[in-house]
């Protein structure tokens, strides 16, 4: 019982709660505006964005030139031949265009998803199980990554023609399905995002390990998943070393059949880069539609859980 004319602590307490909300209020504001970026943050990333876009800029200019183009001073404006140009690669039966584009699609998506599955559940296995050996191992793995890949281009070239794949995409498949790299990655992120006590309520409600990894840890690793996805398709869209060596011109990838164009005595510069520029148009789709996943995916991995 209180006096009269004397609050209760309830009444003090909901008398403080509007002035306890507004004091928040204007903590979070403060704090937002003052991490707002200035001028100078932007005038850095509009360089850093310049000097990112000024070689395909610069490639497609050419492309859309003629044979006389590099000899011409620089211009910004494109020319009006980039069609044509565009067509005399898709057409030129020396490069063998939709096949090779095909063979690019199938084997970076093959060797995206495999990477993703293998580096997860290894990333798994090292984060969150207790083994003897594991960290030794963690270790070693991340040290296959200092290794060049040109020392064992020989030995994978002699070991794959004795099976008869030389020729054949799945030799450049079979080597790339696993990557030190994204089982550092998936083993760091798996870490921080995934707490022990998480795994052991599943274990107490009865979850197998399998059961655990597929409805905890998959969950999880979803934004990672999707970093590593997409940066292992760009690679292997891009990979040219080992293709063009294991691989002939009846079946190229793409980068493979875009290096045939400058393979003549004259090379017109302008249907070079005219392809270089057909062969960027899919990893520029797949970054504006996937761009949203590929932010948050490094950005989960900057922050620590």
């Amino acid at each position: 019982m209180s006096t009269l004319g004397t609050p209760t602590p309830l009444a003090v307490v909901e008398e403080n709660i509007p002035n306890e909300r507004a004091r928040r209020r204007g903590a979070r504001t403060i704090r937002i505006r003052g991490s707002r970026p200035g001028w100078i943050v932007y005038a850095l990333l509009t360089v850093v964005f310049a000097t990112g876009a000024f070689p395909l800029w610069w490639s497609f200019v050419i492309g859309s030139g003629d044979a006389s183009s590099l000899r011409r001073p620089f211009t910004w404006i494109p020319g009006g031949n980039f069609w044509s140009n565009a067509a005399s690669v898709v057409t030129n039966p020396a490069v063998n265009f939709w096949p090779a584009l095909w063979n690019s699609i199938y084997s970076s998506f093959l060797i995206a998803a495999a990477v993703v599955i293998t580096s997860t559940l290894a990333g798994w296995a090292f984060a969150k199980l207790k083994f003897h050996g594991g960290p030794a191992l963690l270790v070693f793995v991340v040290a296959t990554m200092a290794v060049p890949q040109q020392l064992g281009v020989v030995p994978l070239y002699i070991l794959f023609a004795e099976l008869g794949w030389t020729g054949q995409i799945g030799a450049i498949i079979i080597p790339a399905l696993t990557s030190a790299f994204g089982v550092f990655w998936m083993t760091q992120y798996l870490r921080q995002a995934v707490p022990d006590e998480l795994i052991e309520a599943a274990r107490v409600d009865g979850a197998s390990m399998l059961r655990t990894f597929w409805t905890v840890g998959v969950t999880a690793a979803r934004p990672a998943a999707a970093m590593l996805f997409l940066f292992t398709f760009v690679g292997a869209w891009n990979n040219f070393f080992w293709p063009f060596i294991v691989l002939d011109r009846q079946n190229p990838t793409l980068p493979v059949a875009l290096s045939l164009l400058q393979s003549n005595y004259f090379v017109d510069y302008s249907i070079v880069l005219a392809g270089v520029i057909l062969a960027t148009i899919p990893l520029l789709l797949l970054f504006i539609f996937a761009g949203k996943q590929l932010v948050s995916g490094i950005m989960a991995g900057a922050v620590k859980g």
